[in-house]
């Protein structure tokens, strides 16, 4: 069923979704492993399709951390609040992860330790790349990680613009393989 509604979404919205297939669940360890659950007080997800990295999130972290899920596409926003909205400390929002300063203060959080992301930066719009990632630069702060995937390595000098510190890893079992890039200031 996730993989059916995900196609039909990227044939509707190709530029959004940006990939044909959900991410595997080796992609989302991969994504997961940078983040020190234990100390994560809140985690925002950006672009969270129909929940594969939302459910690694949700199965990791701590009872009291708050999850931010923000969905812009409202069909996956539908499903993810049908499966997690239910959940205490989970929020899903349908909106654009630009506005994430904004969604900090309707949930009173002054600090973001991770944002994760399946945004598909390559297809997104240049502008709205660099707001989210200005965004998600100033909202992060000098500890926090942003931690994303593409499935190439095209973004790597546009991610550098914002955030110092990259590592890369490269995930094969995932179609197409991908790239998780864990970035800080």
């Amino acid at each position: 069923m996730n993989a059916i509604h995900f196609i039909r979404e990227y044939i509707r919205h190709p530029r959004s979704v940006g990939a044909v297939m959900p991410s595997s669940r080796q992609l989302a360890k991969q994504i997961a492993t940078p983040i020190f659950f234990d100390r994560a007080s809140c985690i925002i997800e950006y672009g969270a399709g129909t929940g594969v990295f939302t459910q690694e999130l949700i199965k990791n972290k701590r009872p009291d951390t708050l999850l931010i899920v923000i969905e812009s596409n409202e069909s996956f926003y539908k499903t993810l609040q049908s499966k997690y909205g239910h959940l205490e400390q989970v929020h899903v929002i349908h909106g654009s992860a630009e506005h994430v300063a904004r969604y900090m203060k309707q949930y009173h959080v002054s600090k973001v330790d991770y944002v994760v992301s399946g945004l598909p930066f390559t297809s997104l719009p240049a502008a709205l790349s660099s707001l989210i990632l200005g965004q998600t630069a100033e909202v992060l702060g000098q500890e926090g990680k942003f931690i994303t995937f593409q499935y190439s390595k095209v973004k790597h000098n546009f991610f550098r613009t914002f955030f110092g510190d990259i590592q890369i890893k490269k995930v094969h079992y995932n179609v197409p393989p991908a790239y998780v890039f864990t970035c800080s200031l």
